[in-house]
């Protein structure tokens, strides 16, 4: 009897079942993991056929296989027809109570369900912020379907999921999910983390009201209502990665007549703008009447880094202009307004521009700080054509700002972002601004290849491999957490030497950026490489696509590597020549050939 067999959990469960009855104690069970109905349903039968059901049916509710919590449940269905199946944490709590109740037992707790830190961080950096995002999250919503009891996040204390972090690594053998054979580390490396703070806020808010039902019917938003004899309270938040202007939502009388709160349960002293992917909570007396203005819904194509620490994001409507400010509070933004607004900023000088082609760049003073600058970036010209294309596109400016939020969001190092301002119904296409800050580099990456390519050993005192190594790592990571680029050429890629032996790169002109929910596939990742190696000499693509493809899925990297194996191979002239740009080189596997008019054939000596 294994302690994961059927046959074990039954015996495991009469003596669990005779000494709960023989004490009078309260059982709860099956504790069936994740949302599996067959198995609920075929536990509780047999239970039930041994006159041994639970009084309190448990199902560990997770959501953490979703990613975000509100999102339906691609593993039922499958990814294509979960949005028409639209089976969401609340449908699954309502269900599984359902079919407790049809057992007998009506009564339903998910004793555990949590976001492990490492399996965010695949995307996200910001992993112990999110992991407070989605446990408020999911709280609300357990408490919205109004099918569950209770609910609990399961380890307490430890550093891999706990809302404690005990400072060791080292996961235990003995899972900690409600039981413990031993708290590790010493107590004074205990660290409570932002997760425990938000399952305080909601516990003092939530618990004990009355559920008056989601406000919005729109998707990426959600607005809860809750009241209790103390207060009336809206839960609002929105999806990863976005963001709704609060004036969008409610009056202004309500709004200013409302107590703000954040996901973490600090009363804020300044009425936020914009509601995010952490929860607020905005409260008012709970005779108050408090109704959401009708299509209420995030801002159409706006993306933002919510987790910046320091910074908070002003939306800005003003005089037919909208757009977002960055700023450390409101005092701040309006310190920046009184340069940057739209009406303010004015045409670039010819001292302080950059680049004057179908795009205006120029530097302005940083009212800040005394003596630092910012950028600013206008389109100026627009082909007839991308007139006619461009009108059904976020604008220029907004493209810039979504791309270089979702680099940061993602981790993936870029020129900080300032504001973004649009005139809302512009036809010319042209009076929208980007602003960031001024990233005052070294060198770029056009510099590197073009150093190897001359021949040298070293860039910068860096050794070729290491300098290709470096490099690597940081497209890997913008790769594998979902950006494809699109205009990776080398003036793009900037580059600091931090020490002796390190480089660090950062992201600029980031408007064509697409973005995807997991890594790119090998396809796209060499899509997005071609105008980088375009640039190197042959060796040195060589030896750049081996290290990149080496750190891949050993069964991903193994059929890319033998394509770039393969034009190494002495006496193939053919393929050596092909490799130097002259003509795509033929593969004879099939496997290969698949990834072969992706890269190889897109180098051609043109574009040299």
């Amino acid at each position: 009897m294994g302690r994961y067999s059927l046959t074990g959990f039954l015996s495991m469960w009469e003596v669990a079942w005779q000494e709960v009855r023989a004490r009078g104690l309260v059982l709860a069970g099956p504790s069936v993991t994740d949302f599996e109905p067959p198995w609920s349903v075929g536990l509780l039968a047999l239970l039930r056929a041994q006159r041994q059901l639970p009084d309190v049916h448990t199902d560990n509710l997770f959501s953490e296989r979703c990613t975000e919590p509100e999102r339906y449940d691609h593993k039922i269905f499958g990814r294509r027809l979960a949005s028409l199946a639209q089976v969401n944490l609340i449908k699954k709590a309502r269900m599984l109570q359902r079919i407790g109740t049809d057992f007998g037992v009506p009564r339903l707790f998910s004793p555990a369900a949590f976001w492990t830190l490492p399996r965010i961080e695949r995307m996200l950096p910001d992993s112990e912020e999110k992991q407070a995002d989605y446990l408020a999250r999911y709280m609300l919503l357990c408490a919205a379907s109004g099918a569950l009891e209770g609910a609990w996040w399961g380890p307490l204390i430890c550093h891999r999921e706990g809302l404690i972090d005990d400072g060791v690594p080292r996961y235990p053998k003995l899972e900690r999910i409600t039981h413990y054979a031993e708290v590790t580390g010493a107590l004074t490396d205990f660290r409570i983390r932002p997760a425990l703070h938000a399952l305080k806020a909601f516990a003092e808010l939530i618990p004990g009201s009355c559920y008056e039902g989601r406000l919005n019917a729109s998707q990426m938003l959600e607005i809860h209502a809750f009241r209790s004899e103390g207060k009336l309270v809206h839960a609002v938040w929105t999806i990863n990665g976005r963001a709704a202007a609060l004036i969008d939502l409610y009056s202004q009388e309500d709004l200013q007549s409302a107590e703000y709160r954040s996901r973490d349960g600090a009363v804020l002293g300044e009425m936020p703008s914009l509601a995010s992917e952490a929860p607020i909570y905005l409260c008012w007396p709970p005779d108050r009447q408090v109704s959401v203005k009708a299509g209420a819904s995030v801002l159409k194509n706006v993306a933002i880094h919510r987790h910046i620490a320091g910074k908070t994001h002003h939306f800005f409507r003003e005089q037919g202009w909208q757009g977002v400010v960055l700023a450390a509070d409101a005092a701040e933004a309006s310190l920046l307004l009184q340069t940057i607004h739209p009406d303010r900023i004015g045409a670039p000088l010819a001292e302080s521009t950059l680049r004057h082609a179908r795009n205006a760049i120029w530097t302005m003073a940083d009212p800040r700080k005394e003596g630092a600058r910012l950028v600013v970036k206008q389109p100026v010209k627009m082909h007839l054509h991308k007139k006619f294309l461009d009108r059904f596109k976020p604008s220029k400016g907004l493209r810039s700002w979504n791309g270089t939020s979702e680099l940061l969001r993602r981790g993936v190092d870029a020129a900080k972002p300032l504001a973004y301002f649009e005139k809302v119904g512009d036809t010319s296409l042209t009076q929208n601004f980007y602003l960031c800050e001024y990233v005052p580099t070294e060198f770029t990456a056009r510099e590197l290849v073009t150093t190897f390519a001359s021949g040298a050993e070293s860039f910068a005192g860096i050794r070729e491999d290491a300098a290709y190594r470096q490099l690597c790592a940081y497209l890997l990571t913008m790769h594998g957490r979902g950006i494809l680029f699109r205009d990776l050429s080398g003036g793009n890629i900037l580059i600091d030497k931090v020490d002796e032996d390190h480089l660090t790169f950062s992201l600029i002109d980031t408007g064509r950026i697409h973005v995807f929910g997991g890594p790119l596939s090998l396809r796209q990742r060499f899509a997005d490489l071609v105008r980088i190696c375009n640039k190197l000499h042959g060796d040195g693509r060589r030896k750049f696509l081996t290290i990149y493809l080496s750190a891949l899925h050993k069964a991903v990297a193994l059929v890319a590597l033998l394509a770039v194996l393969h034009l190494r191979r002495e006496g193939n002239c053919q393929a050596a020549r092909r490799a130097q740009g002259m003509e795509a080189p033929v593969f004879r596997s099939p496997k290969i050939r698949q990834i072969q008019p992706v890269f190889f054939s897109k180098i051609s000596p043109k574009r040299r």
